[in-house]
Formats: C-alpha cells, structure tokens, sequence
C-alpha cells in the first residue's frame, strides 16, 4: 500500500504543480496578456523572452526554478522519508518519476486546456536536484549547441538526446547508483517527450524558417 500510495502521490502532485505554467501566470500578472496568443505560441521561456523582455523572462526562470526543484525535494521527503519507500534501492528513481510527471503537467497543464510549454526548462531544474552533475554536461551540451548553431531548439534537443546517455555514464561510473537502467530509462522518456515537443521546430529547421537566438520571429 505504501508502494502505491507513493506513485499516487508523485504521479498527482507533481502534475498539478507543473500545471502552474509559470509563463501563463507571470505574463497576465505583469502584462495583463496571455503569452499564448503571442510570438510563438508556446508558454515558455525562449517565447517570453522574445516577446515581452528580460524583467517577465526572469521572473518566469525563477518560478521554473522553483517549481522543478519543488516537485523533486517534496516527493523525495514525503515518499522516502514519509512513507519509506525506496524504488530500485535508489532515491533518486522516485525524483525522475516527478520530474517527469511536472514536465507533463507543464507541457499539458489541467488548468489551462492541457496547452503549455515545451518542458525542457522543466528538464533541466528538475534534474538539479535529481543529478547535478548530469545536469551540468547536459546543460554544457545545450550551451555549446546554442553557441555554435545560434537555435534554442536545436541546444534543447541535443541536451535532451545526451540527457540519458550522461545519467548512464554518471550514475555508472561516478555515483555508483544502484537504480542506473531504471533512472536512465526515465531520462529516456523524458528526452522522447521533448524532442516530441520540438516536432513544429524540426519542420521549421528543414524548412530553413526557424528562428536564430536573438533575432525577431519569422513571418510564417
């Protein structure tokens, strides 16, 4: 009971907190509009950026921030010292589990008709209090990617692709965790969902329209 409990519990808080689009929210709070009917039509970062400036998007990394991080130490606390659960002899299984579920929650958020952002923002926070050190290689892909190729999307789908290849490595070699091919199978999902996400950038990428980092948005 307490196995089951303990899913329910991540699988449901997690979500609902990532159904808090931090994008949504901070944009009718400081400009009175909804992001979704502007730029891109995705709530999140990159698009806040572009469209409303650096004061909305840094509030908004703040609130990710906090809310990846939230949904990883809080299902951490309640399931493994709440309830004594472990998974895999591993407490770092149940932190991918809320990962996960808050990306999905952020990607297809209840409260605002199952329309949000792309989770890779989501990604990243939650994998800080999950893995640091997988996070900073992952991250490291997407700012040398971004550097050399000036598109956000393509940084982000080539973090997403080294995200389960680095937990491997680091998990196998470094943290010696015992939960590794079931922590790398979960970051698996989780870079299946955001390339999944990033299916309207790809086509814009073969099409030659997609937007470079730091430019105005292309008429389409």
């Amino acid at each position: 009971m307490d196995i089951f409990f303990s899913l329910a519990f991540t699988i449901l808080f997690s979500y609902l907190l990532g159904s808090l689009n931090s994008a949504i929210i901070v944009c009718r709070v400081l400009k009175k509009k909804d992001i979704r009917d502007y730029g891109s039509n995705n709530a999140g970062l990159t698009n806040v950026l572009r469209v409303f400036g650096k004061g909305p998007a840094l509030a908004t990394l703040l609130c990710d921030l906090a809310k990846g991080v939230l949904a990883v130490v809080i299902c951490r606390l309640v399931v493994t010292h709440g309830f004594g659960v472990t998974f895999f002899n591993d407490d770092k299984f149940v932190g991918y589990a809320a990962g996960l579920f808050v990306m999905l929650g952020h990607i297809f958020p209840v409260f605002y008709g199952f329309h949000g952002g792309k989770g890779v923002l989501i990604a990243a926070t939650t994998l800080i209090a999950i893995d640091p050190l997988t996070c900073f290689f992952s991250v490291s892909v997407f700012a040398v990617v971004l550097i050399c190729t000036k598109y956000v999307s393509v940084g982000s789908i080539c973090a997403a692709v080294s995200y389960p290849v680095f937990t491997l490595l680091v998990q196998s070699f470094f943290i010696k965790s015992d939960g590794v091919l079931a922590n790398t199978i979960m970051a698996s999902a989780i870079c299946v969902l955001i390339i999944y996400m990033h299916r309207p950038n790809i086509k814009r990428l073969l099409n030659g329209t997609e937007n470079k980092f730091g430019s105005k948005k292309k008429s389409e």
